[in-house]
């Protein structure tokens, strides 16, 4: 396969973003990974029937690998979230599918693609065969075999999905025009908001009533375990020039973004969340130059963390040590909890996760990729959950109390004002003149349909989703009936359904009609998928797993 891909000069990267699109919703989370300390267990099993032999399971596991490390550019072993084993089981099931399907594809096909895989790893060219399989391939125990296996069959899993998924594309023009209407159809509102910050000055906090708010809510003050940590911190900026290097030796990037949006304009402008192709250009740029930053920065606090953690006798203070001889800085944390992180970083989650896995006997963790550095951490203190008594959190406690009492007299107001204003449409009377007789302040909000996406001028008094489903189910010329939230609630008044912009959708309504078929031959080959792996893989130790939960639940009725 490698000679006939030296012949193809092509640059298929549409090929690519279309299998990551298509790709596996249900099962195949591009977010999976494994430790590599985790192996195949010793009895495979057997699929529908078919023995799973050892070259067959070790296979597929090298494949899974390989699919992770394009899909998502890094290994599976590089994080923690992570199911591998079941994952070579669910892709064994999708190739015996392949096979019974009589799915084959072609060298010249297979060797195009492998082709538009290795672009993805230039560097003003295409990676070579030998200098992938060195690279890449060998340190992982992997070799050109299993790449190419994986290309071939990788491509197979792909017609599957288009051959099982066909009946979602099944779809007539008519269906996808009252699709899109549906989707694109604004609507004109006013609201009126009943905030409780608007009720709060009439609030008392009488002290009996402080004292048994606390008892009732003692359990919602309970401080969760902190661990607090040292760390040393490698900038991203610090690698910024050669980071550029890096990025200006990737002559055809451009060429690459252009042919990925030609191929569908809509869908790419979407994924990325950008209005035009220049704000996409940018957006690429800036995410692969930060790439290039973070890959520099990791490979510095490697540098760091491969002798710190070789020191004996293990400690944490090893790190002040290490850092002291290598003229760095070592910054200490505040306590922070599992969920937050710590405040005074921008660390990212994967920081506060690895912080809370160390023990005295391994103090240690990194590098840790964050938002704007990586890290090498050490264990310095870990707080135990505890729940503060009243008079160390009276003044919270008080601001909660004050706020929740605002927020019923909001609601109360709320609802009070409901009849009203439906009575006073009744009679003829105008929303905005209703609402100033009442004292009320309505806003008038944009158009907006069940495709907007943001709308900041109430999203911080309800949420977007809320505003859309009470809007879509109100009748023009109607106020909806009182909607709380969790800042006390809204009434909408429904002015208006606006008519479509026909010249806008006739220019998208192809690309919304590719859309709609795409996501509804995921959906059908995600259902199906769903039943072929209850049946299939449930004499495999991954069917094992999943009904032992079933079984214990079974049990547990009986006795009941």
């Amino acid at each position: 396969m490698f000679g006939t891909i030296r012949k193809h000069q092509t640059w298929l990267w549409a090929i690519i973003i279309t299998l990551t699109i298509i790709s596996f919703v249900i099962f195949f989370s591009p977010y999976s990974k494994l430790n590599d300390s985790r192996r195949g267990p010793a009895n495979y099993g057997s699929i529908n029937g078919e023995r799973i032999g050892e070259e067959d399971f070790a296979n597929a596991w090298r494949e899974v690998q390989l699919r992770a490390f394009f899909m998502n550019g890094r290994w599976p072993e590089d994080t923690d979230r992570t199911d591998l084993q079941g994952e070579t089981y669910k892709w064994l099931l999708l190739l015996q599918k392949e096979r019974q399907m009589g799915i084959s594809v072609s060298s010249e096909v297979a060797a195009q693609t492998a082709k538009a895989m290795l672009s993805q790893l230039q560097r003003g060219g295409a990676v070579a065969p030998d200098v992938f399989r060195k690279q890449i391939l060998l340190p992982h125990n992997l070799d050109l075999e299993d790449f190419e296996r994986f290309v071939r069959h990788y491509l197979g899993i792909q017609e599957l999905i288009a051959s099982v998924g066909l009946s979602g594309r099944l779809i007539t023009p008519q269906q996808i025009a009252a699709l899109y209407q549906r989707e694109h159809e604004e609507v004109a509102t006013e609201a009126v908001f009943f905030s409780a910050s608007n009720y709060l000055a009439g609030v008392a906090a009488p002290p009996d009533a402080i004292s048994q708010f606390y008892t009732n809510r003692e359990a919602l003050y309970r401080v969760p375990d902190l661990v607090r940590v040292k760390y040393v911190k490698f900038d991203l900026t610090n690698y910024f020039a050669e980071a550029k290097q890096e990025l200006a030796r990737m002559t055809n990037l451009d060429l690459q973004i252009d042919e990925a949006y030609r191929q569908s304009p809509t869908n790419f402008l979407r994924e990325l969340k950008v209005a035009s192709l220049d704000q996409a250009r940018v957006k690429i740029r800036d995410a692969r130059l930060r790439e290039f930053e973070a890959l520099g920065a990791r490979k510095k606090a490697a540098e760091f963390a491969n002798p710190l953690f070789d020191l004996e006798p293990v400690a944490a203070d090893n790190l002040d040590k290490m850092a002291k001889t290598n003229g760095q800085i070592v910054g200490l944390t505040a306590p922070f909890d599992k969920d937050n992180g710590p405040k005074d970083l921008e660390a990212g989650a994967d920081f506060a996760q690895k912080a809370f896995r160390l023990k005295p006997d391994q103090p240690f963790a990194g590098p840790i990729v964050g938002q704007d550095a990586v890290y090498v951490i050490a264990l310095n203190q870990q707080i135990p959950s505890e729940v503060p008594k009243l008079d160390q959190i009276r003044g919270r406690v008080e601001n909660d109390y004050k706020y929740e009492q605002a927020k019923m007299l909001a609601r109360q107001a709320g609802l009070m004002a409901y009849p009203e204003l439906t009575n006073g449409l009744a009679q003829g009377k105008m929303f905005a003149s209703l609402c100033l007789s009442k004292q009320l302040k309505p806003l008038s909000l944009p158009p907006f349909s069940l495709s907007t996406r943001e709308l900041p001028e109430a999203e911080e008094r309800a949420s977007l989703n809320q505003l859309k489903q009470t809007a879509f189910s109100t009748p023009p010329g109607v106020v909806s009936n009182f909607q709380p939230t969790s800042d006390g609630g809204f009434i909408l008044y429904v002015k208006a359904k606006l008519p479509l912009d026909q010249a806008r959708m006739n220019a998208t309504l192809p690309a919304f009609a590719n859309y709609v078929r795409q996501s509804r031959q995921s959906e059908a080959f995600n259902e199906w998928f769903s039943k072929q792996a209850s049946v299939g893989l449930q004499n495999t130790p991954l069917g094992q797993q999943r009904s032992a939960p079933s079984l214990a639940s079974e049990a547990k009725s009986k006795k009941s």
